[in-house]
């Protein structure tokens, strides 16, 4: 579909504007159904290992073609629409989503699966930096609120993924993950609802005011701003390696040292991804409070007890600490988004673009060593060395205080 691009350019005052929730919950819905469909592809990676014959190394490379295709394109994706916006590219996005969701269904070969999951990651590619852009356009200046509500409905479709999996596919097989494409086709619709509000605000100016787009001003230098990217991103890189583990291999985890059933391994993962939904809403909200750095800190460091002993925990105390690790360390990527929005004032979608693609690269890269991993050593030394990860989060400490700055 061609979308007429409109220009971001404009230098007028900010205005006091209300927090838009209808406009947050419609991009937090359409999060939802997007991140349903991608999470769909780890919950049967049981059902694919066997059909296809696969090892964990090819599980893996799986996991890496998508985030790779939705990591590469999301940060061009953002500094274009930084300068010339498409509002209508969100529906557009979703239309590969869709493209790849059928052929997936349908794939009869190792490589086919490797098509359609390229297919769906350019969809996310597309979606993410405008839909967090839109977002960001409708916070009304609560940015890590509207931030963790738009994350909310994306960590809530992961969470239903592999519960639907479950009930679905699992019994019915590989054919059974076209009849999604009706949620996709949902979103698509939802999308150009969206995209005609958001048009709306560009072509009014009140969408470049708001993102304060060529109006911002550093309040940090270009080495401290350079540095404190570097940390982030390196947050990034321990919190999705991390999430990685659990979304690609704790089903082979639990079936491997509990003997679980595939269906019962997916509850567990259901309630995992639950709690990441659940500690993305409290981050943002309490990062708009008492400050953002704060939360990074906490969420980072303070998952690394939890995540040291689960792989020496029984099966309740597994589920238990799982859930633990999901509600902190979640907390920490609508803080992360926002504190580097705000420490580059008026690159909301390269920040955004950045961020996402990071994510979903870190997540496939490292899903790809850690299969290889396994397949060399066990799933369960793969938990045992991801265990120190969170420590990372200590490199917080080098990250200014931007809301002690701007006071």
């Amino acid at each position: 579909m061609k979308t007429e691009p409109v220009s971001t350019i404009t230098a007028e005052p900010p205005a006091v504007e209300q927090t838009v929730f209808l406009v947050l919950f419609a991009i937090s819905f359409s999060h939802l159904l997007n991140d349903m469909v991608q999470s769909l592809m780890p919950a049967i990676y049981p059902i694919i290992k066997t059909s296809f014959h696969l090892n964990f190394s090819q599980i893996g490379l799986i996991t890496l073609v998508f985030q790779m295709s939705a990591s590469i394109l999301q940060p061009f994706v953002g500094l274009y629409t930084d300068k010339k916006s498409h509002p209508y590219s969100l529906p557009v996005g979703m239309g590969f989503t869709l493209i790849g969701l059928i052929c997936l269904s349908q794939a009869p070969s190792y490589l086919m699966i490797l098509l359609s999951v390229m297919l769906i990651g350019i969809g996310s590619s597309i979606f993410h930096p405008e839909s967090s852009r839109v977002a960001y356009l409708a916070s009304g200046g609560r940015r890590g609120l509207a931030q963790s509500i738009f994350q909310l409905g994306g960590n809530m479709g992961s969470a239903l993924g592999p519960l639907l999996a479950a009930w679905i596919i699992v019994p019915s097989g590989q054919k059974s993950i076209s009849w999604f494409g009706l949620g996709t086709l949902l979103a698509m619709i939802i999308l150009f609802r969206v995209g005609g509000w958001y048009k709306k605000k560009l072509l009014s100016g009140m969408a470049i005011r708001k993102a304060g787009a060529g109006t911002g001003h550093n309040q940090f230098s270009t080495k401290k701003v350079v540095f404190s990217m570097f940390i982030l991103l390196v947050l990034i890189f321990s919190k999705f390696v991390y999430l990685a583990s659990m979304s690609s291999y704790y089903t082979f985890y639990l079936i491997g040292k509990f003997h679980l059933s595939v269906q019962h391994s997916q509850y567990f993962l259901f309630m995992f991804l639950a709690a990441v939904a659940v500690g993305t809403v409290a981050g943002g909200h309490l990062g708009d409070i008492f400050g953002r750095k704060y939360i990074i800190w906490i969420s980072i460091l303070g998952a690394a007890p939890f995540t040291l002993l689960l792989p020496y925990a029984n099966l309740l105390w597994t589920g238990v600490l799982s859930v633990g690790i999901g509600l902190i360390i979640s907390s920490a990527f609508s803080a992360i988004l926002v504190y580097g929005q705000e420490l580059i004032p008026g690159k909301v979608g390269l920040v955004a673009g950045l961020f996402f693609g990071l994510a979903f690269g870190m997540g496939g890269i490292g899903s790809a060593l850690l299969g290889n991993l396994a397949d060399r050593t066990s799933i369960n030394y793969v938990f045992e060395v991801c265990a120190f990860l969170p420590l990372i989060g200590i490199l917080t400490a080098f990250l200014p205080n931007i809301e002690a700055r701007k006071k």
